[in-house]
């Protein structure tokens, strides 16, 4: 058997692996856009505490993110 068809048939196990890592990089990567988007878009000057206004800013716009994340992954996946 050649080196090529030993990459293709990789073991279940790892392959698991592997697409587990990948869910877990890209729901990190969404959570840094998500905090990204939303501070720049709720904090005017960073202190050491978060106004009354921040607060909700912040839980708002993380509900509409997820929410129209839900709706995007809805509509590629045809639901």
């Amino acid at each position: 058997m050649s080196d090529a068809s030993q990459q293709t048939q990789m073991d279940p196990r790892m392959q698991q692996f592997l697409e587990e890592e990948k869910r877990k990089a890209v729901f990190n990567e969404v959570v840094a856009q998500l905090a990204s988007v939303c501070f720049e878009k709720c904090v005017a000057s960073p202190s050491s505490k978060l106004s009354s206004y921040e607060g909700t800013c912040l839980s708002h716009c993380a509900l509409r993110y997820m929410e129209s994340g839900q709706v995007i992954l809805g509509k590629m996946q045809g639901h």
